[in-house]
């Protein structure tokens, strides 16, 4: 051509032939003591390769678990590869992603199996990761944990280390046939010293809105070795009228700055399935959440 030409795909080509979040599956197990406290966690996760494997492990695929900040006498990850026909790569926060999913979920588990509170168990089990404490209970005072709600309505609680910053949230959730509507979530955040906070505040909200997608839309379905959905009518995300009040607060530090970008997203899936389960009482344990999935017997 003797001149520059520029090839842009369409949404359609975009949607149906690229690489997608990576397929993961974990069987989880764990014990309460005599007084009901969480006090084992074991996790068996199968999910593909990020090539970033060093000594038989890739820490990719284990991240948001491997290196939980509860202090558990009894803990063991084990993964295994898992690789599929279906081209996977990175996804926003890549591990933590799924796995904070997992392990946030099923400490809320333990937890009703030990009659504890999930935000009393988590406070006790983060006495040595004062950083992430620190931010469970600025969320849990904003949020008002604790305090009595209006009529058909639930909060849930995660807590995340990603990037090298600390989130809590809580997720405010009402039910109706089926339908989830997510009217609040509170956020505290530690991500160091801050050095703009608007874009720091971009970030989260971003993260937020982003894992509200990824919890409640958003399915890839392939048929017959094909991807079908190719557009933004058939794949779902967060519209504005269904984004809920977020409320972010960031906590003054003089740590090193760390990141946000990646922060967020994992902790705001379980904080929204465990508010869902306080609202209903159903375990939910593939995502994305379907109205078939809570109005079953």
């Amino acid at each position: 051509m003797k001149l520059p030409v520029k090839l842009t795909w369409s949404r359609e080509d975009d949607m149906t032939q690229d690489y997608y979040r990576p397929a993961s599956y974990a069987e989880m197990s764990g014990a309460v003591d005599a007084s009901g406290w969480p006090v084992a966690m074991k996790a068996k996760i199968a999910c593909p390769s990020f090539f970033m494997v060093r000594d038989g492990l890739d820490p990719i695929a284990v991240s948001g678990i491997s290196d939980l900040q509860y202090a558990l006498p009894d803990f063991l990850v084990e993964w295994s590869v898992a690789n599929t026909h279906v081209p996977v790569s990175f996804w926003r926060a890549p591990g933590a992603a799924q796995n904070t999913f997992f392990a946030e979920s099923f400490f809320d588990e333990l937890c009703a199996a030990g009659g504890k509170d999930p935000v009393e168990a988590r406070r006790r089990l983060l006495a040595k990761s004062p950083r992430l404490l620190n931010v469970l209970n600025i969320a849990a005072e904003k949020a008002g944990w604790g305090k009595p709600l209006a009529a058909g309505r639930a909060r849930g609680v995660a807590v995340g280390a990603n990037v090298g910053s600390f989130n809590a949230q809580i997720a405010e959730v009402s039910v109706t046939n089926g339908r989830v509507r997510v009217h609040r979530v509170v956020c505290a955040m530690d991500a160091g010293q801050i050095i703009n906070p608007h874009i720091l505040r971009q970030q989260i909200e971003g993260g937020i809105i982003y894992g509200l997608s990824a919890t409640l839309k958003g399915q890839i379905t392939i048929e017959r070795g094909r991807v079908k959905e190719s557009n933004f009518n058939q794949h779902d995300m967060m519209r504005m009228d269904e984004v809920p009040q977020v409320d972010i607060i960031l906590v003054e530090s003089t740590e090193r700055p760390t990141g946000a970008g990646e922060a967020t997203n994992p902790t705001t899936v379980p904080a929204v399935i465990n508010a869902i389960y306080a609202a209903t009482g159903k375990r939910l344990r593939t995502l994305p959440v379907k109205a078939a999935d809570l109005t079953s017997a």
